[in-house]
């Protein structure tokens, strides 16, 4: 009977080495670029804000930095007609918030070119020439760069100053998840909203998505009431809504006069109101907008600048 040598004998205790394929190098290339991303946010969340640069900043969500805004693009609180109400409404919330009490949230919506987003630069502005309130920030945020809000909360908390965080034309359409990270900020979450921070938004919806998603996502849902809840609850965390809704004609008329006396040009009521209907009927709306576009054309006649 020959036997076996002991070399044939399989050897079960050798290691072997891990096969380096190309998943497995590109597993590593993704953690590294992860840990620079991370490192690359920690750094510019530590931004240091310098607030003797301006009163107003854009948040550029991208490389999560601040980019000062010498001159906002504003009109005078006083030459923005047919808004009063919510006018006070929001210049008292806003004082409120500059002296360090307490203030809403607030959702500025409703039809085009009333003055929504006007309205808070031009409040903004208001308060700045005064005295008896806190230094006050105004920072705009895109919507796309919802996503960052948290990180600029981070970036502006602890300041010596009262930050207003602005976004115009906010709204959501159906797949977009960003609004999450506004609806955690406004109410709720570990971190939240801090206390000398406002956020103000504009939409021309009242509940900052369209009814047909609304309607398609109830429709579909295996529990309708649920299937928008998460959304439409965005609206209810702020505090203050404000509509602003489409102008009769004698305000319409209204503002155009306004606008054409600040401005200093030469024209007669009857002129100036036959004009004025004439360039709202082309242009089929009758706003805050149309009269200021109106009164550009009418100073360019005269040789003046707006």
């Amino acid at each position: 009977m020959q036997s076996h040598s002991r070399n044939t004998l399989p050897r079960l205790n050798r290691r072997t080495e891990p096969v380096k394929t190309k998943d497995h190098l590109g597993r590593i290339a993704t953690a590294l670029e992860t840990i620079a991303e991370a490192l690359q946010l920690a750094k510019s969340s530590e931004q240091t804000l310098n607030l003797s640069e301006a009163s107003a900043f854009h948040w550029q969500g991208e490389d999560g930095t601040l980019l000062p805004v010498p001159t906002v693009s504003r009109v005078p609180l006083d030459m923005l007609r047919g808004i009063e109400h919510v006018r006070d409404v929001l210049l008292k919330n806003t004082e409120q918030f500059a002296r360090g009490h307490g203030a809403n949230n607030a959702l500025l919506w409703g039809a085009r070119g009333m003055g929504k987003s006007s309205l808070v630069k031009a409040i903004h502005a208001d308060i700045l020439d005064r005295e008896g309130f806190e230094k006050l920030v105004l920072i705009e945020i895109a919507r796309e760069d919802l996503d960052t809000l948290p990180q600029l909360m981070r970036t502006i908390s602890g300041h010596p100053a009262r930050f207003i965080v602005f976004c115009d034309d906010l709204s959501f359409d159906s797949g977009e998840t960003s609004y999450k990270s506004l609806k955690t900020i406004l109410d709720g979450g570990l971190e939240g909203r801090p206390e000398n921070v406002l956020f103000y938004a504009t939409s021309n919806r009242r509940h900052l998505m369209p009814r047909d998603m609304i309607e398609n996502e109830r429709s579909t849902a295996i529990n309708p009431s649920e299937a928008v809840e998460e959304k439409v609850s965005l609206s209810d965390r702020f505090g203050l809504w404000l509509g602003f809704h489409n102008s009769d004609q004698d305000t319409y008329l209204s503002m155009v006069r306004g606008y054409a006396d600040y401005y200093g040009l030469d024209l007669d009521d009857e002129t100036l109101r036959a004009r004025a209907i004439e360039w709202a009927a082309t242009r089929g709306a009758r706003s805050g907008r149309v009269a200021i576009q109106l009164i550009r054309t009418l100073a360019g006649e005269q040789g003046k600048v707006v």
